[in-house]
């Protein structure tokens, strides 16, 4: 009967334990994944900002008569 009781809870052990294990993973790949694709719109934002800057600069450059 112990037995039974020893190898029912160990079973029930393992069964936590690779659930819990595979929660990790799968939470681990989409936080990944998601960094990922904030990774990509920060690159795409700050393309912008380096575009306006240079075109700032450009305005500024043809306001004062400057040559380019």
């Amino acid at each position: 009967m112990a037995t039974a009781t020893i190898v029912a809870a160990l079973i029930a052990f393992f069964g936590s334990a690779l659930s819990t294990l595979a929660g990790i993973l799968i939470s681990s790949k989409l936080t990944t994944y998601r960094i990922e694709q904030l990774e990509k719109k920060v690159d795409k934002h700050n393309q912008v900002i380096e575009r306006v800057y240079r075109l700032e600069q450009w305005q500024k450059d043809v306001q004062n008569g400057k040559e380019i």
